[in-house]
């Protein structure tokens, strides 16, 4: 087979990808620090450091392909080997690192939502756990830089794929379950709380598929497969976590455009009540990520009062 076909050419279409899911990333940094300047200074400082890492792979990865498709092109023996000089084996510690950051982002999320520690320390270890295994492959590459032997280290590689998904299902589990059981029976504030649920399983679901699916080709094809799905992996864990601190601008509510002029004064007041403390109710269903930590209360039990308030305003209003 030809040198650029047993890894050349997977790892080509998973750099097309990269560079697609930076140009995503790229948008949702923008529009994250043009919306929400009031969060957190570490929030903004963990958000800017990730974006910084995920230049850094996707700036490695094209001109590691650049080198070996352009540069040296119809050079078999180079073809065949990875090493730092071709910064080839950066890409599985910088996945590690930005995929183990995320993760560690989402265990304290879990720690402000639940107060689970057996929860929250399975998530931190294991993502520990995979950034380790990231290293150890990045270790095992700079050893043994023949892509055809890529196998003699896949112990590490399983640890490190294996706790990444784990790390994922565990993160997306958690926190679904927790939002199933803060539904109130109120239809406006359950619906936003589904939105969050579908947003949660389906940022869990694409890394822990990815890191599930990667680690399967690795042990079954031994030819460069699986680095379609393992470049990408790192910017599927950005855009995850900036699609969930993104979102919190859509899950506000305001009931006055189902209103129309049907209402007497009386009734525009009451809806204009309600309108201004929806906003206010549902912003606070995923603000709770950005407090700290010593501040924090039950938010979904006010979520809950102040449903309850709607709804005495709408029977005071039909009274």
């Amino acid at each position: 087979m030809n040198p650029a076909q047993i890894a050349h050419g997977p790892f080509l279409v998973g750099v097309a990808i990269n560079i697609f899911l930076y140009g995503i990333m790229v948008t949702q940094m923008y529009l994250y620090y043009s919306s929400y300047k009031s969060d957190h200074f570490w929030m903004k400082f963990f958000v800017g450091f990730l974006f910084l890492a995920d230049t850094i792979n996707t700036l490695f990865d094209f001109v590691y392909i650049y080198q070996a498709l352009v540069n040296h092109f119809g050079d078999s023996l180079w073809l065949t080997t990875a090493n730092w000089g071709k910064l080839f084996a950066t890409d599985p510690v910088m996945t590690g690192l930005i995929g183990g950051s995320v993760q560690l982002f989402f265990a304290w999320r879990i720690y402000v939502l639940t107060k689970n520690p057996l929860v929250v320390s399975a998530v931190v270890l294991l993502s520990v756990a995979g950034f380790l295994g990231s290293v150890g492959t990045t270790i095992g590459v700079r050893m043994v830089p023949a892509f055809v032997q890529f196998q003699k280290f896949e112990v590490i590689v399983i640890i490190w794929l294996a706790c990444a998904a784990c790390a994922d299902i565990i993160i997306t589990t958690a926190l679904v379950l927790h939002l199933r059981s803060q539904k109130s029976g109120f239809s406006a504030t359950d619906d936003v709380i589904d939105r969050v649920i579908r947003l949660t399983m389906q940022t869990g679901l694409v890394t822990s598929l990815c890191a599930a699916v990667d680690l399967v080709i690795y042990l079954t094809i031994t030819s460069g497969l699986h680095l379609l799905f393992n470049v990408p992996l790192a910017k599927l864990y950005t855009n995850s976590l900036m699609s969930s601190l993104n979102a919190r601008g859509g899950w506000k509510y305001n009931n006055t455009s189902q209103t129309g002029n049907r209402g007497t004064n009386t009734q525009q007041g009451t809806l204009q009540r309600q309108s201004i403390m929806r906003p206010e109710v549902f912003v606070h269903v995923e603000e709770h990520e950005l407090v700290d930590g010593d501040k924090v209360h039950d938010l979904f039990g006010s979520l809950k009062a102040h449903s309850e308030v709607s709804s005495h305003h709408s029977k005071d209003n039909a009274v």
